[in-house]
């Protein structure tokens, strides 16, 4: 089995505790041969943890000239996206960058030609696209039990103070860049193919930094269904992850559970519109109700050995293998990133935030 030769810049949060992580549990198809980290405790550490012969170095133009590189993942912070990954594709390296890509449609459409030019991999870490929950909710539409989709609301909240550099615009923070691409990356899928009608709303509430750190987005078009998209740092009490409003039925889920019902026309009375006055068996005014035959179902995410974050990491990077080694269909691809960026970056239009001097 072929073992792709693997770059990592960043040794933090991202670069260590997910990418790296993930790569020593897929030693048959990747191996870290170099790192850029600029702080030399981290260097020592991935020294420990990838083996002595990794490579170290303090930022990644140590990587450039080297061709025994097969795929360089760029976990650096936020706002130094753009630069790295340019830099990168320019010098011949395919390239898996980390989200937020940028911030900015334009940057997106520099680093899309550029890999075009070049003839280069470029794909973006949506690795929440394999959440299983997703997955499970996916096939359940895909089935057409529930119907035509009304609404789909999602909620990626919580009650949390931040006071680090992803609360600042100038190092591409806030919710909507920092925690957004995962939920937003889900319901374009949802929404489907086409440009959605934006409308959204951002408040600053907890945070320390000066992006915001409430959205409240609203996607919408013709034949589509609305989504509703919260991702807050306010909600003290969050219900579910999911809730699905449809033509025969809904569901509501969390990351661990789903119960979702339907009912089927066949097996209900079909009935005609009446213009007088309803009555019961009684001769008394009635309500206009019915009791539907309900067929309600439930899925359970089985306990995952890693814990559900990393497992669908694993799925993104089997994927990715599978696309460089064995010619596999790219599934998260540049431009399905960039119609996110386009989102994002009219969501910022319409609520400009005034910035901090740092």
């Amino acid at each position: 089995m072929r073992q792709l030769r693997v770059a990592i810049i960043g040794q933090g949060r991202s670069g260590w505790k997910i990418h790296g992580v993930n790569f020593l549990r897929q030693r048959r198809m990747y191996k870290v041969i170099a790192v850029a980290e600029p702080m030399q405790k981290r260097r020592d550490i991935a020294k420990e943890l990838y083996g002595p012969d990794v490579d170290a170095y303090e930022d990644h133009t140590g990587f450039i000239g080297r061709s025994d590189i097969d795929l360089v993942v760029n976990a650096a912070p936020s706002h130094l996206h753009f630069k790295i990954t340019k830099q990168l594709l320019e010098n011949g390296f395919d390239v898996l960058c980390d989200k937020p890509l940028v911030a900015k449609t334009k940057e997106a459409d520099i680093l899309i030609k550029i890999a075009e030019n070049n003839n280069k991999l470029f794909t973006v870490f949506q690795q929440s696209r394999y959440a299983a929950y997703f997955t499970k909710i996916r096939s359940i539409i895909d089935s057409g039990i529930l119907g035509r989709l009304i609404q789909i609301s999602i909620s990626f909240s919580g009650y949390s103070r931040r006071w680090d550099w992803q609360t600042l615009q100038a190092y591409n923070g806030g919710n909507l860049l920092n925690t957004g691409p995962h939920p937003l990356d889900q319901a374009l899928v949802l929404f489907g193919e086409g440009t959605p009608d934006v409308k959204c709303f951002m408040d600053r509430v907890n945070t320390y930094g000066d992006a915001e750190d409430y959205v409240k987005l609203v996607l919408s078009g013709k034949d589509k269904p609305v989504i509703d998209l919260e991702i807050s740092s306010c909600q003290a009490y969050n219900p579910y992850t999911y809730c699905i409003q449809a033509a025969r039925g809904g569901l509501k889920a969390t990351m661990e559970r789903i119960e979702y019902k339907y009912f089927v026309p066949d097996e209900n009375d079909e009935k005609k519109l009446i213009t007088t006055p309803l009555e019961d068996e009684k001769g008394e005014p009635a309500y206009c109700s019915e009791t539907l035959k309900w067929h309600e179902m439930t899925w359970d995410n089985e306990p995952e050995e890693y814990g559900a974050f990393t497992n669908m990491t694993s799925e993104f990077y089997t994927m990715l293998y599978d696309h460089i080694v064995n010619n596999g269909p790219l599934e998260v691809t540049p431009a399905q990133v960039r119609r996110q960026i386009a989102v994002i970056e009219e969501c910022h239009r319409q609520n400009p935030m005034d910035r901090m001097e740092i």
